[in-house]
């Protein structure tokens, strides 16, 4: 499906994005808990949000 360099270039890809990625989240982090603090109460609303709809779905259907 992919010849050898399309794969060496999508892992080398992956791997220097995840890189990247990660030094940028390290470098942030202290902006991060400073002005994103309590969002995680925003994520599990919405996920209990997301459970409570398939729940209704299970049960009504």
């Amino acid at each position: 499906m992919f010849s050898t360099g399309q794969l060496i270039f999508g892992i080398l890809f992956f791997i220097a994005f995840v890189l990247i990625v990660g030094y940028q989240y390290r470098k942030d982090l202290n902006l991060h808990k400073k002005y994103y603090k309590g969002t995680i109460w925003v994520l599990l609303a919405f996920i209990g949000f997301i459970a409570m709809i398939a729940a209704i779905k299970f049960v009504f259907i």
